[in-house]
């Protein structure tokens, strides 16, 4: 079964032959070498590009072991190009090279070759792109499916997808199981054996439990404020050891930088600037997430808000976690100073967006909840809350888009209505 990445591909049809290093990263198993490797590779084809002209080297695979020498790499390539008519160079997993970098800036000079690679660690890559490559490296970040994707390919209704998107994910691989043991085995199985070993080997860690029970102390916060000093905390009333908060912030950068979890920074909406320690860490897959808990914890409204987060990350939204300063009388007749939530701050460019997630709005209690944060807002910015359903999009009273899940994932431009 073939999934389009309709987005993707055509991210990298505009930077085609642009004189820059495409750089493709994401978390592993999420698509990227069926991108390059399948769809972009089938776009050349069919472009006209010869075969032999499009050169293909998969760093990760044993058969290549010796390519990971720099200047064994280096020299296939040079091999490879037997005429001065324009070669594609596909190389994956490119961190698996010691000095990559200056393997690909040789590559740069090289006039009559177009270079893609891909990665899964943004520090081993994106840092190294803006220090190394000056400019010329074009970063391409891929995510799991999308709700959108997986649902193109699924066989089933909407209701059934979505149950099956919010418990199990986005990962391709999942998609094409077609039992629930296949799904929940390989989810736990890559999870232990692929993403935690990675950052373990990766960063030299010697304390794997130590890593292991922070990403479940994540993964059952979803949605939930914390820090790391939160989090030292528990370990030591609650397990009695010793886990220092710089030591957790530095595990919960390598999570990051594996492309495991994303954080969502706090933001005060009407003082304009970002505030506090707390925040806020997704993942990027909820398929992942849900197995490291061994699929229980299945908040459906956090789960939820994990995916809609998601959503954002991929059609190019920067996202933060709002906040409302309010002074309202308590119940002592005093003014009393209280924090009202916005779930997410979605910005691009001069575009700006207010949202709200709920699982339900039906009652006046959860109306006032959720409604009560953007009453606060004091701009003019749209202001949208989607809710669990299929229901299509329409404004309230006070002028609040209010939009069915459905909607939001399945239309493109949704923020727009």
């Amino acid at each position: 079964m073939e999934i389009k990445r309709d987005s993707y591909l055509e991210q990298l049809k505009l930077r085609k032959d642009n004189g820059m290093i495409k750089v493709i990263t994401g978390i592993r198993r999420c698509g990227k070498s069926f991108l390059l490797f399948v769809l972009f590779k089938k776009y050349l084809l069919e472009s006209g590009i010869d075969r032999d002209h499009i050169i293909e080297i998969v760093l990760d695979g044993i058969e290549n072991e010796e390519l990971r020498d720099p200047k064994k790499c280096y020299q296939c390539v040079k091999d490879a190009m037997k005429d001065d008519g324009k070669y594609y160079l596909f190389l994956d997993e490119v961190q698996f090279m010691p000095r990559f970098e200056e393997v690909l800036n040789s590559l740069l000079r090289v006039a009559n070759l177009d270079v893609y690679v891909t990665g899964s660690n943004s520090k081993f890559l994106s840092s190294d792109i803006v220090t190394e490559f000056r400019g010329r490296g074009d970063e391409v970040r891929i995510y799991p499916l999308s709700f959108a994707e997986f649902y193109s390919a699924f066989q089933g209704n909407y209701e059934d997808a979505w149950e099956e998107y919010m418990r199990y994910g986005g990962l391709p691989q999942v998609a094409q199981f077609t039992t629930e043991r296949q799904k929940e085995e390989y989810l736990k199985s890559i999870f232990a054996n692929v993403y935690i070993k990675d950052v373990v080997e990766r960063n030299r860690l010697q304390n794997v439990d130590e890593i292991g029970t922070l990403v479940d102390i994540l993964a059952s916060a979803i949605g939930s404020l914390t820090n790391p000093t939160k989090i030292s905390n528990t370990f030591a009333s609650e397990r009695g050891s010793r886990y220092s908060n710089k030591t957790i912030s530095r595990h919960i950068d390598y999570l990051a930088e594996a492309f495991l979890i994303s954080k969502a920074s706090r933001y005060d909406i009407k003082g304009r600037k970002y505030v506090g320690a707390n925040l806020k860490y997704y993942f990027t897959d909820v398929g992942l997430r849900n197995a490291r808990l061994n699929f229980r914890q299945q908040e459906s409204t956090h789960i939820m808000e994990n995916i809609v987060y998601n959503e954002l990350l991929v059609r190019g939204y920067n996202v933060d976690v709002g906040i409302v300063d309010v002074y309202e009388k308590g119940s002592n007749g005093k003014q009393a100073h209280k924090q009202l939530e916005v779930d997410f701050v979605a910005n691009q460019g001069s575009q700006r967006y207010y949202i709200q997630v709920a699982y339900d709005i039906s009652s006046e209690g959860k109306q006032t909840q959720e409604f009560h944060s953007l009453r606060n807002i004091p701009d003019s910015f749209k202001k949208i809350v989607i809710v669990n359903g299929t229901s299509k999009p329409w404004r309230n009273e006070e002028g609040f888009v209010i939009m069915g899940m459905k909607y939001f994932l399945l239309t493109e431009d949704s923020l727009e209505f």
